[in-house]
């Protein structure tokens, strides 16, 4: 189950149906972690001076708005703060609208919205009706102190409310060049369309998404899994400047261990401790390190 987001309700008229708002999606995409390529260790980020290049504390670091180019106004967090809309626990109905006029490229981010409080049959009454109806509902709501539009859309069994994008943050038709919507000033001609439609109607099936699949996804898991079988993975492990790197248990790759084993020499007898050779110095002890390094980066 996932995570609450808040519970409120959704209001239109004097009619108030309590819910509950949860994430309608999960990310599936594939992340890769940045790593110090001699321990392993995860490798986090500094804020950087742009021109000078040095870092800067937490406490030297401002909000700024940048009204020209390299011209900024200073903004405090409080000033940020009483800017913010005053956080409701409602989903205010503004207005129903036909479906079909919602364009996809106003869509942003879907949630769930959940009946709370026995509000099961007021729940199910706006569903129904928003179905027989053909309208979603245009809503303001407050999520995360910030102000957002929201359709509230009947899904199978469920309302989903779905951010929009403001109107002016989709851009406008006019920012293009685009080939010109009457069919003969394109160029197109009546035998050309006539087979694109039947082409569209062969390929035409009904909308399943189990169907279609991440296959970057699926390749770099199987490669993963490929490489932990293999032993071909690297942990965590302390760095030691200067002197010996010894060989830790984390290296799980046998072959780079008897190479290292190999180039060493026989091992000594048990219970008697080999005598270091004249040339064995740091320089020397230093080389299997930067081979186990370039053998993690495999």
């Amino acid at each position: 189950m996932p995570h609450m987001i808040w519970k409120g309700a959704i209001s239109f008229g004097l009619v108030h149906v309590p819910v509950q708002l949860y994430p309608a999606t999960q990310s599936e995409k594939v992340g890769f972690n940045l790593l110090d390529k001699r321990s392993m260790d995860p490798i986090g980020y500094k804020q950087i001076n742009k021109n000078t290049g040095k870092e800067v504390t937490r406490d030297n670091i401002v909000r700024g708005f940048e009204y020209e180019k390299g011209k900024y106004v200073v903004m405090t967090d409080a000033e940020i703060r009483a800017a913010n809309p005053e956080s409701t626990q409602t989903v205010d109905i503004l207005a129903f609208v036909d479906a079909p006029d919602i364009s996809f490229l106003s869509l942003d981010t879907p949630y769930y919205l959940a009946p709370d409080r026995k509000g099961e049959k007021v729940y199910a009454l706006l569903r129904d009706a928003l179905k027989d109806t053909g309208k979603v509902g245009i809503a303001s709501v407050v999520l995360h102190n910030k102000q957002h539009l929201a359709a509230l859309i009947p899904v199978g069994p469920a309302l989903a409310l779905n951010t929009l994008r403001w109107g002016d943050e989709v851009r406008d038709f006019s920012e293009f060049k685009f080939p010109d919507e009457d069919t003969k000033k394109a160029g197109v001609t009546p035998k050309e369309l006539e087979m694109a439609k039947r082409l569209i109607d062969d390929m035409s099936d009904t909308w399943d998404p189990t169907k279609y699949h991440d296959t970057f996804k699926d390749d770099i898991m199987a490669l993963v899994d490929k490489k932990v079988k293999q032993g071909k993975v690297a942990e965590v492990m302390k760095v030691e400047e200067g002197g010996e790197h010894k060989p830790s248990a984390d290296i799980l790759d046998l072959s780079e261990l008897l190479k290292r084993s190999l180039k060493k020499g026989a091992p000594a007898k048990r219970g008697s401790k080999a005598a270091p050779s004249d040339d064995d110095t740091g320089e020397e002890t230093a080389r299997p390190a930067r081979k186990t390094t370039r053998r993690k980066r495999a």
